[in-house]
Parts: structure tokens; C-alpha cells; sequence
């Protein structure tokens, strides 16, 4: 798995896990929905860490804990 998949699994979990919608994520965030799409659906290969950081911001979470999860061990050179 490369990293852009882990960011893209980690926001899906984090979305089940608060039992919001990818629009709801977006919303709290203060990001446009098509720029969470874009980073779901693969199309943004490399979001960046602000983009990261305001939905870190959204969730209520600090950035470490984003990170700090099973999906970004191991990560491939991609």
C-alpha cells in the first residue's frame, strides 16, 4: 500500500468511526467536497498536509493521531 491509499483508508475509517458521510467530513473541515472526493476516489495522489491537517481540525483530532494508525505501517516507496 502505497501512502495516498493509507490517507485515503484512514479518512474512511475515521468517517465510519464518527458516523459522518465524506460531505459531513468536508463541511466540518472547512474543505470543498471535491477535494475529499478527489483524495477518496484516487484522482489526488499526493493531498497535502494542510488539506490533512484541516480535516484533522474537522474530526477534532491532533495530527499525530491521523498518522498513528496499523494502515501506515509498512507503507510501499511509491
Amino acid at each position: 500500500m502505497n501512502l495516498s491509499e493509507a490517507v485515503r483508508l484512514r479518512i474512511l475509517q475515521l468517517c465510519e468511526q464518527n458516523h459522518i458521510t465524506i460531505n459531513g467530513l468536508a463541511m466540518l473541515s472547512g474543505i470543498s467536497q471535491s477535494t475529499v472526493n478527489s483524495i477518496i476516489d484516487g484522482t489526488s495522489k499526493n493531498p497535502t498536509l494542510l488539506t490533512i491537517l484541516r480535516i484533522c481540525l474537522g474530526l477534532q483530532i491532533e495530527l499525530k493521531d491521523f498518522f498513528d494508525d496499523k494502515v501506515f505501517f509498512d507503507l510501499d516507496d511509491e
